[in-house]
């Protein structure tokens, strides 16, 4: 089982090459990437231990194809086993990435107070926008080393992360959100999102403002790397400056990919490196089955349900995408995270349904459903990870953080009420 997952975790590293290989230089080379994907999800499916949404997707998938092919309804096949390849292609160019953005773990002696709150809520923000659940983990682990964690805990590392998903071009959520809105104005999305990240964080605080900090420790991180998102940064958008029709998510891929393995020799030496590049490939990289899995699935559950839809003349109750529209999917979304269907795969199911909405207003649907449910639905991925990693309370944090994900969607409907207007539609 063990060479089979480290072939798989090749396969997924072959998959990523042809993927950008295709889109920059020959694009009949993108069928390859497809297939190595499927083929190292397939071989990694059996070891995952929690794969029963994956069932039941692939279930319903199976219903909907018998129910097209029997209508003679039309499947895209083509797109139905590669819409969400770009999504999974940022995933493992950021996994790349955390081998160089890593922080120094410095702290012994972990601070308490309230100051200590605040340098570790942004800590964990500032850098899981960029290594994602990386920075989480590292800055959890420490805390739970001392003790089991404290609701006050709880709450800096599942909102601190999850609003994230707001802003980051380097999440998942911003990538599945390019992939259903390719002409949305990054820009104005990075903004908007910018703006609800510090929202969540002024609830946040002043929701605990009463609270005692005193037995409150934190471990905050060390701000001397923001130089790398930076420079990625940089990078992308001038390069996308240039060549506007560039994908900004495959832009985004490479520039992750090509400078771990510029800086990764400078850091560490050339033989360490390529030492550091093996072990992530064929031992890191298929521990990503659960995501690699859960995506494909949802991609090719999301095409043939909406086959069966389209061929059901399904159409969406109102004629113009406006913020109150937004509001009513966003509102429907957030619901259907709360009882298990995960934002990826209402995304996937509605997304070709949009195809004459303002892209920029409905990309900031997306980010807002992802990054309002994550914290909040027991069934996260997030919090999901919170209760086996850490022995957290999937209910408690339910609790702890639903007034939270109330007024967020507040704070969402205004700000889509000022995008729609400001975007004239």
């Amino acid at each position: 089982m063990k060479f089979l997952s480290r072939v798989s975790g090749i396969l997924i590293f072959l998959s990523f090459i042809f993927v950008i290989f295709s889109y920059f230089f020959y694009s009949d080379f993108k069928i390859y990437g497809v297939a190595f994907i499927w083929l190292a999800s397939s071989f990694l499916f059996f070891t995952i231990k929690s794969k029963k949404l994956i069932l039941i997707l692939l279930f319903f998938t199976l219903l909907a194809f018998l129910y097209s092919y029997i209508n003679g309804f039309y499947i895209d096949f083509k797109k139905a086993f590669s819409v969400n390849l770009y999504l999974l292609t940022l995933l493992i160019a950021v996994g790349f990435l955390k081998l160089i953005a890593t922080p120094k773990r410095e702290k012994n002696e972990l601070p308490r107070g309230k100051n200590s709150f605040l340098k570790t809520y942004f800590g964990v923000h500032i850098f899981g926008s960029i290594i994602n659940l990386s920075a989480l983990l590292l800055v959890a682990d420490k805390m739970y080393k001392k003790a089991k964690l404290t609701p006050l805990q709880m709450v800096l590392l599942t909102r601190s992360f999850a609003s994230d998903a707001y802003w980051s071009p380097f999440f998942v959520a911003f990538a599945a959100a390019l992939t259903y809105a390719p002409n949305l104005n990054t820009i104005f999305i990075i903004s908007f999102g910018l703006f609800l990240a510090l929202s969540a964080f002024l609830i946040t605080y002043i929701e605990l403002r009463n609270e005692d900090f005193s037995s409150f420790y934190g471990y905050p991180l060390s701000f001397n790397t923001l130089y790398l998102p930076l420079l990625l940064a940089f990078f992308v958008l001038l390069t996308n400056h240039y060549y506007k029709d560039l994908q900004i998510i495959l832009l985004i891929s490479l520039f992750s990919f090509l400078l771990t393995i510029t800086f990764l020799p400078i850091k560490r030496g050339l033989v360490e490196s390529i030492r550091i590049l093996k072990f992530h490939i064929i031992d890191d990289l298929p521990k990503m089955k659960s995501e690699i899995s859960l995506f494909l699935v949802a991609g090719l559950f999301g095409i043939i349900a909406g086959s069966v839809l389209l061929g059901l003349n399904f159409s969406l109750p109102f004629d113009t995408f406006d913020y109150k529209a937004a509001s009513i999917v966003l509102f429907i979304f957030i619901i259907l995270a709360f009882v298990g269907i995960h934002p990826i795969i209402s995304i996937s199911i509605l997304g070709d349904f949009f195809t004459n909405a303002n892209h920029t207003l409905l990309a900031m649907t997306f980010l807002m459903a992802w990054a309002t449910t994550v914290s909040t639905s027991p069934i996260s991925g997030l919090n999901l990870t919170m209760s086996a990693r850490y022995s957290c309370n999937a209910k408690e944090i339910f609790k702890l953080n639903i007034i939270y994900a109330i007024k967020m969607y507040i704070v969402c409907v205004i700000v889509l009420f000022i995008m729609s207007k400001y975007l004239g539609v």
